[in-house]
């Protein structure tokens, strides 16, 4: 049996026995070092000899993180007594995450430091000085993505990032000013991201987050979010022509959809004055898109999916027109139960909701 492509072998791997001593007196040196640290917090030792010490455990294990929360204690306590230099301390914290961070991208206490630490950074060094950091911050979080632009913990920490840039951007400028607002450098970095590999549910997820924001700031009108959903839609369409297969893609544009839909929150509409007839001419559209796809496509089970989608939305403004009919959704439905057994509880009780 194979994980991510990589096989786990056909039985258990026989090891030396000078090996297996090996691990063990490594696994007897780690449970030392951490009773050693942990007493020392106990005792409220908090040194820079002790700050050493959880360096050196965490770079054993940086998923241990009650030594996190010792080090921060540790480092709140140096520059309290003012025996170390806040920004000294400071820097040598985001060296020691940043190295971290290269072998263990997908650790969430690593970036949880580095926002503390960055959050600190603006009570003892002052605003100016950290927007600076943050700035440097955003090219970090750039060279993350290069290396693994799938990296959720690296977008989850973007966020952050660009939220706390905008907010000491605009303490220097009026609030009605959008200049500090960097929702439309971030589309364009979705556009990016997107473009370099469709299957990218983080720059999918944050291109939807940054949608209604764009178009309060544009002041879009009408016909500009008319335009603006057109764009939307010829982009996700062109991703489901070139690889339907991919799920992070049906994913954006069931988001797209439920913009339409008449259910959708107020603040999370494109278009803000669509008639049942407008939403009817989308479905519409979007049903005929996808049938040609599935023409090529008979084993896609997302196509079927997609397109039952689209009925039930369809269904919810229908004015008679007979656009959707029982039997193909009755058909798609079958194919769903063929193509994706191990959850055919859920297609059926798709089929009682729809009362097929």
């Amino acid at each position: 049996m194979a994980s991510h492509g990589i096989s786990r072998g056909s039985g258990s791997v026989v090891r030396s026995e000078e090996a297996r001593q090996k691990e063990q007196q490594q696994i007897e040196a780690y449970k030392d070092l951490s009773d050693l640290v942990n007493t020392k917090i106990a005792e409220k030792q908090y040194t820079v000899e002790v700050l050493g010490l959880v360096t050196k455990l965490l770079h054993e294990n940086p998923e241990y993180y009650t030594i996190w929360n010792h080090r921060r204690r540790v480092l709140v306590a140096l520059v309290t007594e003012e025996t170390q230099s806040p920004d000294e301390l400071l820097q040598g914290d985001l060296q020691l995450t940043f190295v971290l961070l290269r072998k263990f991208p997908k650790c969430y206490w690593i970036w949880n430091q580095r926002d503390w630490l960055l959050q600190k950074a603006e009570s003892l060094l002052g605003a100016d000085a950290a927007q600076e950091l943050w700035a440097g911050e955003l090219q970090l979080v750039n060279k993350m993505l290069h290396a693994d632009s799938r990296n959720f913990h690296a977008w989850g920490y973007r966020r952050i990032v660009v939220s706390k840039i905008e907010r000491l951007g605009s303490s220097t400028t009026d609030s009605a000013d959008t200049s500090s607002s960097l929702a439309q450098s971030e589309f364009d970095y979705t556009t990016k991201m997107i473009k370099t590999n469709l299957s990218n549910f983080s720059a999918w997820h944050n291109r939807s987050q940054l949608i209604p924001r764009i178009l309060r700031e544009r002041n879009a009108d009408a016909e500009a979010r008319r335009a603006f959903l057109a764009s939307e839609l010829g982009l996700i369409c062109e991703a489901i022509n070139t690889d339907p297969f991919d799920q992070s893609i049906w994913f954006y544009h069931q988001y797209l959809m439920s913009t339409i839909s008449p259910s959708c929150p107020p603040n999370g509409f494109v278009v803000e004055d669509l008639t049942n007839g407008e939403r009817q001419k989308y479905y519409e559209n979007e049903m005929e898109y996808i049938k040609e796809i599935l023409e090529d496509e008979r084993d896609c089970k997302w196509i079927y999916e997609g397109l039952l989608g689209l009925a039930e939305a369809y269904l919810e403004v229908d004015a008679g027109t007979g656009a959707v009919t029982t039997k193909d959704m009755r058909a798609w439905l079958a194919e769903l139960k063929r193509l994706d057994a191990l959850r055919r509880g859920r297609w059926e009780d798709l089929e009682k909701r729809l009362q097929l």
